[in-house]
């Protein structure tokens, strides 16, 4: 592979199910690329036993970036929350400056998340 000069970072993610106080195992976790007022998928994954996908982007280019952790649907297949969905895609934005890890984690409930950029 050519030196381009191009500086990459790359981007994991864990889901833990707060609710039942495990990993959230089997979740659709998507990520898009922001290009000004567009975005465009660039991995479409599933969590594994652990509630990881590693790399979930083992090349990330410095830019602007949105996850969507399908909640809605991991909650429906596990029996949990109500209908309606009180969440159902959960979406989180963020910036990268390239050469660097970001670790992206989720904490979920049927009724609440929380986020955080890890290590």
């Amino acid at each position: 592979m050519a030196e381009t000069g191009i500086k990459f970072g790359k981007l994991t993610t864990h889901v833990l199910d707060t609710a039942q106080g495990c990993p959230a195992a089997g979740m659709r976790v998507r990520v898009y690329v922001q290009h000004g007022d567009h975005q465009h998928l660039i991995a479409d994954a599933v969590t594994n036993q652990d509630g990881r996908v590693v790399p979930l982007l083992p090349e990330m280019p410095a830019g602007e970036y949105e996850i969507v952790f399908s909640v809605g649907e991991y909650f429906a297949a596990a029996g949990l929350g109500a209908e309606p969905r009180f969440l159902d895609d959960v979406p989180v934005r963020f910036g990268t400056a390239g050469a660097q890890h970001y670790h992206v984690p989720l904490l979920v409930s049927p009724y609440g998340y929380s986020t955080y950029r890890g290590s």
